[in-house]
C-alpha cells in the first residue's frame, strides 16, 4: 500500500443508479471525481427492480402528485438520453368491479396523462376487452379495460452507461473495491478502498463524501464513516418471477390484486414474461435477499385472476428480488412508503458528507442534478447543469427511430444475422461499431457460447464496461443467462474464468 494519497474534489460511495448518476453528472461539470462499488455495478437493487422508467401510476393514491409530475417528466428525458435501452410500451389494465371503482381508475389515467407534460407517448383510451384483441387472455368476466403508455428500461445497462460516460468524462470507476474507512481529517476526508481481487489498498483525499450506498446508507454512515443522521431508510423487498410469455402482442398488462397491490406482468427478452413486484418489510442483511414462496404463490394467483391460461409453479423459469432503500417516512403500510428522495447534508469539520436517501430509477437524473446543487457552495467553480439534453452512451441515435437506426446496422454489416443485430442495437445502440470494428464475417467475432453471445461482445464487455466476473456479463451487462442453457453457462464460466487467470499470468 502506498503512503501517498491521491487528492480530488468528490468521492462517490455506491455504483447503483444513483451513485452513478451522481459520478457523471459531477465530472460533467468538471470536478474530479472517483466512484468505489463494493460489488459490480447495479449488483444490488438497481439490476433488481420492475425494469420501468414510469412515473408511478398507483403513487396518485397516496397523493404523491409532485413526485408523479417530475418522475412523468424526467420519463421523456431519459427516453431522449437512451432510446436503444428505454422504449414505449403500452399497458393494459383490465378493470375489476371488485377493486378500485372505473370512475376512479380513469380519473388516475388522465391525470397521469396531463401531470407530466406528455408529448411523445399516446395518450390512454378505453377499452372493450370483449372485442378488442388486447382482451383475448383476459377471462371473460373481465369486459372493460384501460391502455396508457409508459417505458421499458434495462437497469442494469442504465447504470452501467452512466458509470461509462463519469469515466469518459474523467471518473475513475472503481469496482468490487469496498470503502474500508473514511475519516475527517483537516476539513477533508480521507477514504481508503481495498480491492477484493488484488487486495489492494488506495488513499484518496477527497473535499467532498456522496454517500449513494442504498441499502446500506445507514450502515455507512455509521460504521464507516463515524458520523450521525436523523434521518434512515426502510428497507421493502420486491421480488419478480420469470415465465413463459403467454399472449401475444407487444403490450404489457397492469393487474390490480385483491389487497389493492398492482402487479406488473411485461413482455421480457421476447419470448418470457416478468411479472412482479411484492412490496414486503424486510429486516434481513440486503446480500441475502430472495423470492420466498410465499411471494411466488402470490405472483402467481394474482395472474390467474385475470387471464385464461392458469400459470403454475412450474412454469416459473427464474426468480430475482431486491431491496429497495425507501426514505423512512413512517408509514406503516410498506405500499404506501414514499418512493421520493431525501438528501442530508452534513458539515461537521469542514469536511461535507451528503447522504442520500430514498429515490427510483426514473428520477436518478434529477436526483443528482439536485445533489449537485446542494454541493454549489462547496464548489462554486463547477460548470452548470448539462445532463437534461445530454445522450447516455449509444443514445446518440435519438434523432432516428430505433427501427431505422436497426436498418442502418443491417446495411452496415450485412453479414450479421437480424437477431444479432438486434440485440447489439438495443444494448449498444450507436456503440455497436466498436463492438464488431474490423469484423466482416461471422467468424470474426470468435467463440460462440450459445445464443447470441460471441467473444467479441465479452472482450468488448471486459474492456469498456468493467466486466470482471461471468456473472457481470451473464446477468448484468446482458441478460444472456435467460438464452442459454446450464451446460453452456458453467462452459462459459469455465473459459471466462480461465481467461481471466491466462491474462493475469
Amino acid at each position: 500500500m502506498s503512503n501517498d494519497s491521491q487528492v480530488i474534489d468528490l468521492f462517490v460511495i455506491g455504483g447503483g443508479i444513483n451513485g452513478a448518476g451522481v459520478a457523471r453528472d459531477a465530472a460533467g461539470r468538471g470536478l474530479s471525481v472517483v466512484l468505489c462499488e463494493k460489488d459490480d455495478l447495479a449488483e444490488g437493487t438497481s439490476s433488481r427492480s420492475g425494469k420501468l422508467v414510469h412515473g408511478g401510476l398507483r403513487y396518485l393514491e397516496y397523493y404523491e402528485f409532485r413526485l408523479v409530475r417530475e418522475a412523468l417528466i424526467e420519463r421523456e428525458v431519459l427516453m431522449n438520453a437512451a432510446p436503444h435501452i428505454i422504449w414505449p410500451m403500452r399497458f393494459v389494465l383490465p378493470h375489476s368491479p371488485q377493486d378500485r371503482p372505473a370512475w376512479l381508475v380513469r380519473l388516475g389515467l388522465f391525470l397521469y396523462d396531463n401531470l407530466g407534460g406528455r408529448r411523445k407517448l399516446p395518450g390512454t383510451r378505453t377499452l372493450d376487452l370483449r372485442r378488442d384483441p388486447e382482451g383475448a387472455p383476459l377471462l371473460d368476466k373481465y369486459s372493460k379495460g384501460f391502455e396508457y403508455s409508459d417505458c421499458w428500461v434495462d437497469d442494469a445497462r442504465l447504470v452501467i452507461l452512466n458509470a461509462v460516460d463519469a469515466a469518459e468524462k474523467g471518473a475513475e470507476v472503481l469496482t468490487r473495491s469496498p470503502c474500508v474507512s473514511a475519516r475527517r481529517e483537516d476539513g477533508a476526508w480521507t477514504v481508503q478502498t481495498r480491492s477484493q481481487l488484488t487486495g489492494e489498498t488506495r488513499i484518496f483525499r477527497a473535499r467532498c463524501l456522496v454517500n449513494c450506498a442504498g441499502p446500506w446508507v445507514s450502515d455507512f454512515i455509521t460504521r464507516v464513516a463515524g458520523a450521525n443522521s436523523a434521518r434512515n431508510v426502510r428497507l421493502v423487498k420486491g421480488s419478480h418471477i420469470i415465465v413463459p410469455k403467454f399472449w401475444a402482442g407487444n403490450n404489457a398488462y397492469l393487474v390490480q390484486n385483491h389487497d389493492k397491490r398492482v402487479i406488473f406482468i411485461n413482455p421480457y427478452e421476447g419470448d418470457k414474461a416478468l411479472i412482479g413486484t411484492t412490496d414486503i418489510a424486510y429486516e434481513g442483511r440486503a446480500e441475502d435477499v430472495s423470492a420466498d414462496e410465499a411471494e411466488i404463490d402470490y405472483l402467481l394467483a394474482a395472474v390467474n385472476r385475470y387471464f385464461k391460461e392458469q400459470l403454475r409453479r412450474s412454469d416459473v423459469l427464474h426468480t430475482f428480488s431486491g431491496v429497495r432503500p425507501l426514505f423512512d417516512d413512517g408509514q406503516g403500510n410498506p405500499s404506501a412508503v414514499t418512493r421520493d428522495y431525501v438528501f442530508d447534508l452534513d458539515q461537521t469539520g469542514g469536511a461535507p458528507l451528503l447522504n442520500v436517501f430514498g429515490g427510483k430509477i426514473t428520477t436518478f437524473r434529477e436526483l443528482a442534478e439536485r445533489g449537485m446543487h446542494k454541493l454549489r457552495p462547496i464548489f462554486p467553480d463547477m460548470g452548470g447543469d448539462w445532463t437534461e439534453n445530454a445522450p447516455l452512451p449509444g443514445g446518440e441515435i435519438a434523432n432516428s427511430d430505433y427501427e431505422s437506426y436497426v436498418n442502418l446496422l443491417r446495411e452496415l454489416h450485412p453479414w450479421m444475422p437480424r437477431a444479432l443485430v438486434h440485440h447489439y442495437g438495443r444494448l449498444y445502440g450507436a456503440r455497436t461499431g466498436d463492438l464488431v470494428a474490423g469484423a466482416t464475417g461471422m467468424a470474426d467475432l470468435g467463440r460462440h457460447f450459445g445464443g447470441q453471445l460471441y467473444e467479441a461482445e465479452v472482450r468488448y464487455l471486459v474492456a469498456k464496461e468493467w466486466a470482471l466476473r461471468p456473472d457481470d456479463i451473464l446477468f448484468r451487462r446482458t441478460k444472456h443467462y435467460l438464452h442459454l442453457t446450464e451446460a453452456e453457462r458453467r462452459a462459459f464460466a469455465d473459459w471466462f474464468n480461465e481467461s481471466a487467470k491466462a491474462h493475469a499470468a
